[in-house]
């Protein structure tokens, strides 16, 4: 019976995440157009500026590099904003009245909106891909391998986020100071900066650049990349969790889960 709340929590999110898509299209629409305009300025300023002997691997790179920053503005600043929305339109309490623990529903409602923007994401990379005219590797396999450990990180960023939206209500500030931080360990490579493997989802983006831009397979990492892949996303996930808990004690002793 419990396993059954816990099921239709989540087909709820995944529904809300594709209903609010579509009823606000052209904020979606707007979204997409933002990220591949991006795209589009950073590929002329490796092509016109950058040394075309080596510009073909700076493009490819640039491809992962743009993807994981769209999914990394998804994943981190969605919790924010939604609950943000929640405590505007004064239904955050709503969220505790719940019989699933809140913060089940808001990993439901991350995972949720993660896989809808990963099917956006696909169609921007096509596209993306089509624009530069290169093809990347697209393993499928071993991106399904290195992704999840990679967004346990990202979810857990989302964590800290969303209690610290809990708490102070209007973090928009620093949403917007982290697209700048999110675009740092997207873009940069561990081999310019190893020390940014310390870094949430910063190995899993080095492994899955390896495969996408370079073409290597599952067999050419080691088990120090898979514990350092794991590792960092379960730590990460369990502090942005922990830091979650803290946070929404915080709130409910103060009383301002009912107030904006």
């Amino acid at each position: 019976m419990l396993s059954e709340g816990y099921h239709h929590a989540f087909r709820a999110n995944l529904t809300k995440a594709v209903i609010e898509l579509r009823r606000y299209l052209p904020n979606t629409i707007s979204m997409i157009l933002t990220f591949y305009a991006i795209f589009v300025f950073l590929l002329l300023g490796v092509r016109f500026v950058g040394d075309p002997a080596t510009s073909g691997d700076a493009v490819r790179h640039l491809l992962v590099a743009n993807g994981f920053w769209f999914l990394l503005m998804v994943g981190v600043n969605a919790m924010g904003w939604e609950l943000t929305n929640e405590a505007l339109r004064g239904t955050l309490e709503q969220l505790y009245m719940s019989t699933v623990p809140a913060w089940l529903i808001l990993l439901f409602r991350m995972v949720a909106t993660l896989l809808v923007h990963l099917v956006i994401l696909a169609v921007l990379m096509a596209l993306s891909m089509l624009t530069a005219r290169t093809w990347l590797t697209v393993d499928v396999g071993a991106l399904a391998t290195i992704l999840p450990p990679t967004l346990l990180g990202v979810m857990g960023v989302s964590f800290f986020v969303a209690g610290m939206t809990i708490v102070f209500k209007q973090v928009n500030a620093v949403l917007q100071l982290m697209q700048f931080v999110l675009m740092g360990i997207a873009y940069v490579p561990l081999a310019t900066v190893p020390l940014l493997e310390l870094a949430p989802t910063a190995k899993g983006i080095d492994m899955v650049r390896r495969v996408m831009a370079e073409g290597a397979s599952l067999s050419a990492f080691t088990a120090a990349d898979w514990g350092s892949l794991w590792l960092a996303g379960a730590v990460y996930f369990a502090l942005g969790l922990a830091a979650f808990k803290l946070f929404e004690r915080r709130a409910m002793r103060l009383g301002l889960l009912g107030h904006y």
